[in-house]
Protein backbone atom coordinates (compact mmCIF):
# COMPACT_ATOMS: atom_id res chain seq x y z
CA UNK A 1 0.00 0.00 0.00
CA UNK A 2 1.68 3.46 -1.01
CA UNK A 3 1.03 6.68 1.08
CA UNK A 4 1.16 9.62 -0.23
CA UNK A 5 1.40 12.48 2.68
CA UNK A 6 0.82 15.91 1.00
CA UNK A 7 1.01 19.55 2.81
CA UNK A 8 -2.75 20.54 2.68
CA UNK A 9 -5.86 18.62 1.86
CA UNK A 10 -6.34 20.50 -1.12
CA UNK A 11 -2.90 19.49 -2.47
CA UNK A 12 -4.26 16.20 -1.47
CA UNK A 13 -7.44 16.14 -3.64
CA UNK A 14 -5.20 17.61 -6.52
CA UNK A 15 -3.03 14.84 -6.39
CA UNK A 16 -5.67 12.73 -6.65
CA UNK A 17 -7.08 14.03 -9.30
CA UNK A 18 -3.53 13.85 -10.96
CA UNK A 19 -3.88 9.88 -10.97
CA UNK A 20 -7.14 10.35 -12.02
CA UNK A 21 -6.45 12.19 -15.27
CA UNK A 22 -3.00 10.09 -15.74
CA UNK A 23 -5.30 7.31 -16.04
CA UNK A 24 -7.65 8.96 -18.68
CA UNK A 25 -5.11 9.80 -20.56
CA UNK A 26 -3.07 6.88 -20.85
CA UNK A 27 -6.87 4.68 -21.23
CA UNK A 28 -9.18 6.88 -22.88
CA UNK A 29 -11.86 3.86 -22.08
CA UNK A 30 -10.66 3.98 -18.42
CA UNK A 31 -13.37 2.59 -15.97
CA UNK A 32 -13.58 4.67 -13.09
CA UNK A 33 -15.37 3.77 -9.73
CA UNK A 34 -16.60 7.34 -8.18
CA UNK A 35 -17.55 7.72 -4.62
CA UNK A 36 -19.56 10.76 -2.89
CA UNK A 37 -19.66 13.01 0.20
CA UNK A 38 -17.21 16.31 0.87
CA UNK A 39 -14.31 14.37 0.49
CA UNK A 40 -13.94 14.15 -3.55
CA UNK A 41 -15.61 17.56 -4.14
CA UNK A 42 -12.39 19.51 -4.69
CA UNK A 43 -11.08 16.25 -6.76
CA UNK A 44 -14.18 16.40 -8.80
CA UNK A 45 -13.84 20.94 -9.27
CA UNK A 46 -10.19 19.74 -10.93
CA UNK A 47 -11.52 17.17 -13.30
CA UNK A 48 -13.75 19.44 -14.56
CA UNK A 49 -11.54 22.17 -14.70
CA UNK A 50 -8.99 20.28 -16.45
CA UNK A 51 -12.08 18.98 -19.10
CA UNK A 52 -12.36 22.63 -19.52
CA UNK A 53 -8.57 22.69 -20.96
CA UNK A 54 -9.09 19.52 -22.71
CA UNK A 55 -9.26 16.32 -20.88
CA UNK A 56 -11.28 14.15 -23.06
CA UNK A 57 -13.98 11.60 -20.58
CA UNK A 58 -16.32 10.91 -23.95
CA UNK A 59 -15.05 7.16 -23.92
CA UNK A 60 -14.51 6.27 -20.21
CA UNK A 61 -17.53 4.87 -18.31
CA UNK A 62 -18.13 5.13 -14.54
CA UNK A 63 -19.61 3.14 -11.76
CA UNK A 64 -20.60 4.64 -8.56
CA UNK A 65 -19.95 3.03 -4.90
CA UNK A 66 -23.54 3.86 -3.14
CA UNK A 67 -27.20 5.50 -3.48
CA UNK A 68 -29.51 5.97 -0.55
CA UNK A 69 -32.57 3.65 -0.33
CA UNK A 70 -36.07 5.18 -1.06
CA UNK A 71 -34.53 8.18 -2.63
CA UNK A 72 -35.02 9.31 -5.83
CA UNK A 73 -32.17 10.57 -8.33
CA UNK A 74 -33.37 14.25 -8.96
CA UNK A 75 -33.40 14.62 -5.10
CA UNK A 76 -30.91 16.89 -4.11
CA UNK A 77 -29.64 14.74 -1.17
CA UNK A 78 -29.32 11.43 -3.32
CA UNK A 79 -26.11 10.81 -4.43
CA UNK A 80 -27.20 10.52 -8.35
CA UNK A 81 -27.81 14.30 -7.91
CA UNK A 82 -24.43 14.83 -6.62
CA UNK A 83 -22.89 13.28 -9.31
CA UNK A 84 -24.33 15.40 -11.85
CA UNK A 85 -23.81 18.28 -10.10
CA UNK A 86 -20.46 17.64 -9.12
CA UNK A 87 -19.19 16.21 -12.14
CA UNK A 88 -20.97 14.64 -15.06
CA UNK A 89 -22.80 17.92 -16.35
CA UNK A 90 -19.03 19.12 -16.60
CA UNK A 91 -16.75 17.14 -18.33
CA UNK A 92 -18.18 15.08 -21.54
CA UNK A 93 -18.73 12.21 -20.17
CA UNK A 94 -21.76 10.20 -22.15
CA UNK A 95 -24.60 9.67 -19.97
CA UNK A 96 -25.03 6.01 -21.35
CA UNK A 97 -21.47 5.26 -19.72
CA UNK A 98 -22.37 6.25 -15.94
CA UNK A 99 -23.75 3.87 -13.37
CA UNK A 100 -25.15 5.23 -10.33
CA UNK A 101 -27.39 2.32 -8.31
CA UNK A 102 -30.88 3.26 -7.89
CA UNK A 103 -32.54 3.05 -4.71
CA UNK A 104 -35.80 3.03 -5.82
CA UNK A 105 -36.31 0.28 -8.25
CA UNK A 106 -36.80 -3.60 -7.31
CA UNK A 107 -33.74 -4.58 -4.60
CA UNK A 108 -33.32 -7.75 -6.28
CA UNK A 109 -33.60 -6.48 -10.15
CA UNK A 110 -30.94 -3.34 -9.22
CA UNK A 111 -28.39 -5.49 -7.64
CA UNK A 112 -28.55 -7.90 -10.53
CA UNK A 113 -27.87 -4.92 -12.47
CA UNK A 114 -25.14 -2.86 -9.51
CA UNK A 115 -22.96 -6.39 -10.26
CA UNK A 116 -23.33 -6.65 -14.33
CA UNK A 117 -21.82 -2.64 -14.22
CA UNK A 118 -19.22 -3.53 -11.93
CA UNK A 119 -17.94 -6.69 -13.31
CA UNK A 120 -18.92 -6.11 -17.27
CA UNK A 121 -15.26 -5.08 -17.36
CA UNK A 122 -12.67 -4.35 -14.66
CA UNK A 123 -12.73 -1.05 -12.85
CA UNK A 124 -9.58 0.44 -13.38
CA UNK A 125 -8.97 2.91 -10.56
CA UNK A 126 -11.73 2.96 -7.42
CA UNK A 127 -11.87 6.19 -5.77
CA UNK A 128 -12.82 5.94 -1.87
CA UNK A 129 -13.50 8.02 1.28
CA UNK A 130 -13.58 6.73 4.92
CA UNK A 131 -16.43 7.37 7.39
CA UNK A 132 -15.69 8.25 10.50
CA UNK A 133 -16.40 4.65 11.24
CA UNK A 134 -14.13 2.95 9.18
CA UNK A 135 -16.93 2.36 6.50
CA UNK A 136 -16.00 2.74 2.96
CA UNK A 137 -19.17 2.69 0.56
CA UNK A 138 -21.62 1.91 2.76
CA UNK A 139 -19.88 -1.44 4.32
CA UNK A 140 -20.50 -1.15 7.79
CA UNK A 141 -18.69 -2.37 10.87
CA UNK A 142 -19.65 -5.47 12.12
CA UNK A 143 -19.12 -9.36 13.03
CA UNK A 144 -18.74 -9.57 8.78
CA UNK A 145 -18.96 -8.23 5.68
CA UNK A 146 -20.33 -8.90 2.31
CA UNK A 147 -18.80 -9.51 -0.47
CA UNK A 148 -21.01 -8.51 -3.52
CA UNK A 149 -23.67 -5.79 -3.71
CA UNK A 150 -26.03 -5.35 -1.15
CA UNK A 151 -29.02 -3.22 0.52
CA UNK A 152 -27.73 -2.53 4.46
CA UNK A 153 -28.76 -0.45 7.18
CA UNK A 154 -26.40 2.45 8.49
CA UNK A 155 -25.14 2.41 11.21
CA UNK A 156 -26.31 5.27 14.01
CA UNK A 157 -22.84 7.16 13.66
CA UNK A 158 -23.22 6.97 9.79
CA UNK A 159 -26.53 8.46 9.78
CA UNK A 160 -25.35 11.41 12.43
CA UNK A 161 -22.05 11.85 10.09
CA UNK A 162 -24.35 12.33 7.23
CA UNK A 163 -27.21 14.47 9.01
CA UNK A 164 -25.37 17.54 7.47
CA UNK A 165 -26.65 17.29 4.18
CA UNK A 166 -30.43 16.84 5.38
CA UNK A 167 -33.02 19.89 6.80
CA UNK A 168 -33.62 17.27 10.06
CA UNK A 169 -31.82 13.88 10.88
CA UNK A 170 -34.70 12.23 10.82
CA UNK A 171 -34.88 12.57 7.09
CA UNK A 172 -31.91 10.65 6.78
CA UNK A 173 -32.07 6.80 4.93
CA UNK A 174 -31.47 4.16 7.46
CA UNK A 175 -30.55 2.03 4.66
CA UNK A 176 -28.00 2.09 1.06
CA UNK A 177 -27.48 -0.03 -1.87
CA UNK A 178 -23.76 -0.67 -1.56
CA UNK A 179 -20.82 -2.43 -3.45
CA UNK A 180 -19.58 -5.19 -1.13
CA UNK A 181 -16.18 -5.44 -0.32
CA UNK A 182 -15.07 -8.00 -2.71
CA UNK A 183 -16.53 -5.50 -5.41
CA UNK A 184 -14.20 -3.09 -4.10
CA UNK A 185 -11.16 -4.85 -3.65
CA UNK A 186 -11.27 -6.17 -7.61
CA UNK A 187 -10.84 -2.63 -8.94
CA UNK A 188 -7.42 -2.81 -10.50
CA UNK A 189 -6.27 -0.12 -8.16
CA UNK A 190 -7.61 1.88 -5.17
CA UNK A 191 -7.06 5.62 -3.85
CA UNK A 192 -8.39 6.41 -0.81
CA UNK A 193 -8.49 10.17 0.29
CA UNK A 194 -9.24 11.52 3.45
CA UNK A 195 -8.83 14.49 6.15
CA UNK A 196 -10.05 15.65 9.06
CA UNK A 197 -9.93 15.13 12.85
CA UNK A 198 -13.28 12.55 12.69
CA UNK A 199 -11.44 10.59 10.37
CA UNK A 200 -7.98 9.68 12.82
CA UNK A 201 -9.37 6.83 14.35
CA UNK A 202 -10.31 4.88 11.50
CA UNK A 203 -7.24 6.27 9.46
CA UNK A 204 -5.01 4.96 11.88
CA UNK A 205 -6.51 1.43 12.02
CA UNK A 206 -5.90 1.37 8.26
CA UNK A 207 -2.37 2.99 8.17
CA UNK A 208 -1.00 1.72 11.74
CA UNK A 209 -1.89 -1.18 12.89
CA UNK A 210 -0.98 -4.02 11.42
CA UNK A 211 -4.64 -6.38 11.82
CA UNK A 212 -7.54 -6.44 9.56
CA UNK A 213 -10.75 -6.43 10.94
CA UNK A 214 -14.60 -6.39 9.91
CA UNK A 215 -15.27 -3.80 12.41
CA UNK A 216 -12.71 -1.48 10.40
CA UNK A 217 -13.94 -2.27 7.19
CA UNK A 218 -11.22 0.04 5.51
CA UNK A 219 -8.75 -2.09 6.95
CA UNK A 220 -9.39 -4.78 4.08
CA UNK A 221 -7.43 -2.22 2.05
CA UNK A 222 -4.50 -3.34 3.27
CA UNK A 223 -4.67 -6.23 0.96
CA UNK A 224 -5.12 -4.99 -2.46
CA UNK A 225 -1.68 -5.08 -4.39
CA UNK A 226 -2.17 -1.52 -5.86
CA UNK A 227 -3.92 0.63 -3.08
CA UNK A 228 -2.70 4.52 -2.47
CA UNK A 229 -3.86 6.57 0.34
CA UNK A 230 -3.65 10.16 0.43
CA UNK A 231 -3.55 12.30 3.51
CA UNK A 232 -2.62 15.74 4.20
CA UNK A 233 0.10 16.50 7.08
CA UNK A 234 -2.59 17.53 9.80
CA UNK A 235 -4.06 14.10 9.92
CA UNK A 236 -0.45 12.33 9.53
CA UNK A 237 -0.14 14.17 12.88
CA UNK A 238 -3.00 13.43 14.38
CA UNK A 239 -2.47 9.29 13.70
CA UNK A 240 1.13 9.76 14.33
CA UNK A 241 2.52 8.66 11.33
CA UNK A 242 6.15 9.55 10.79
CA UNK A 243 6.66 11.19 7.08
CA UNK A 244 9.76 9.75 5.52
CA UNK A 245 12.41 11.66 3.44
Amino acid sequence: MQIIVTRTFAGASDYVAEIIADLVLSKPTAKLGLATGSTPERVYDKLADMHFKGLDFSRVSTVNLDEYCGVTGDNPVSYRYYMNEKLFSHINVKPENIYVPSGINNPEEELELFSYKIYNGKIDLQLLGIGPNGHVGFNEPGDKLHRAAHITKLTQSTIDANARFFNDKSEVPTEAITMGMGDILSAASIVLLASGASKADAVKALLMDDYITTQVPATFIKMHAAATVVIDYELANMIGYKVKG
